[in-house]
């Protein structure tokens, strides 16, 4: 029953982790495109209003208009949408997710005794101190490097740095599937934090002074920007690392930080053409093809790197592989968590007809993503992996 309600809760917090963050880099994407698509006004009015720029826009049957203040307006509106929600949903809910899957079940998800074998109360305390201490460092470079002259390529150096040692530390302590979601949760918890510390309070502050009637310090919205700018640059990174669990041959890789961190630079370079690439369109700045190329380079650089060389052990499994072969394979590195004991996701394979059903989840799982066993947990060996490969392939019989 544990099992069955932990499933419940990761389809649930998952589902509501896709929406909430959809709606977070949604609106970070639009408002990006939005600040980099302003043109000074053109209505003497709107620049007596203190109009920094403005944007007409055409979307589903209605024209649009949006203007930006540089500092504030001449007056507020009584009712002013604030965007932190999105934020924080996607933070709460992903570390909920992160609770009922690998801090729940530490040994199965977070520990790999190949990688380092060590208690789970270590191994939890270890993950989520990855999530403070990056917080931390990322915010303390912000605040001594980022104020004075040159401040942003600075800043963007020393987090470059900072990453490719954490990347490196996490796929040295945790199992590489976790190693991954960890370093990716570690950024996604420096942005919404940048939200959280910085972002909001600054502009709770203009607000504070606009009704007061004080005069409002730029320096907020100056600083709000540049954790904003940061984000953009983190999100794709950090989809990558959110959607590698799922491709085994990334963090399997003996080098695979190295892997983890090609595919985040590679993410921020592209991000970095995107964003360019709007001002580029008013003539603010020549084409960012460039910042593209370098994305797609590395990108191809490791699929040629990651190709998998031909496999012995594949052309020495038998042409036809029965049921009686791969029984004992299955008691032996798959019923445990697969059986009637402990029927994890739902699916049991401890009897013919019960693996005949789940026949392509298995060949998937097994044999093309390499994702089961969970860390190869059980040690199942390529030969074995072969078996499953030829069973599958000769129809999956099990008289």
């Amino acid at each position: 029953m544990e099992t069955y309600l932990l499933d419940w809760a990761n389809l649930l917090l998952r589902w509501l982790h896709v929406i909430v963050a959809i709606a977070w880099i949604g609106s970070s994407f639009y408002f990006v495109f939005l600040d980099s698509s302003l043109t000074p006004p053109v209505d003497d009015d709107l620049k007596k209003q203190g109009v920094s720029g403005e944007l007409w826009a055409v979307h589903g049957g209605g024209f649009y208009h949006p203007v930006k203040f540089n500092v504030s307006p001449p007056k507020l509106p009584d009712h002013l949408h604030w965007f932190y929600w999105e934020s924080y949903s996607t933070w709460l809910s992903g570390f909920a997710l992160f609770l009922v899957s690998y801090l729940w079940s530490p040994s199965v998800y977070l520990i790999d005794p190949k990688v380092m074998a060590w208690t789970p109360a270590a191994a939890i305390g270890a993950a989520l101190a990855f999530l403070v201490v990056f917080w931390l460092l990322y915010d303390g470079i912000c605040r001594t490097l980022g104020q004075g002259e040159n401040g942003d390529a600075k800043v963007g150096a020393a987090v470059l740095v900072l990453v490719c040692i954490a990347a490196y530390a996490a796929t040295q302590m945790f199992a590489g599937r976790a190693a991954f979601l960890l370093v990716g949760a570690m950024i996604a918890t420096a942005m919404s934090a940048n939200v959280f510390f910085w972002i909001i309070p600054g502009q709770r502050t203009v607000v504070a002074d606009l009704k007061a009637g004080r005069p409002v310090d730029p320096i907020h919205g100056k600083r709000g920007k540049q954790r904003s700018v940061h984000n953009t640059y983190f999100t794709l990174p950090v989809l990558f690392a959110m959607l590698s669990n799922h491709y085994s041959f990334t963090y399997s890789h003996p080098q695979n930080w190295l892997i983890l961190i090609g595919l985040m630079f590679a993410g921020a370079a592209i991000r970095q053409f995107f964003v360019m690439r709007h001002g580029h369109k008013l003539g603010r700045n020549p084409h960012p093809w460039k910042y593209a190329a370098v994305g797609v380079v590395v990108l191809i650089g490791l699929i040629v790197w990651l190709k998998p060389a031909p496999s012995p052990t594949a052309a020495a499994a038998p042409a036809v592989v029965s049921y009686a072969q791969l029984k004992p394979v299955i008691e032996q590195r798959c019923a445990m968590c697969h059986g009637e004991a402990l029927q994890s996701k739902g699916v049991r394979l401890d009897s013919p007809a019960l693996l005949q059903q789940h026949a392509q989840t298995v060949y998937q799982q097994v044999v093309v993503s390499k994702l089961m066993p969970m860390n190869n947990a059980t040690g199942l060996t390529d030969d074995e992996r072969a078996l499953f490969a030829q069973w599958f392939k000769g129809g999956a019989k099990v008289d």
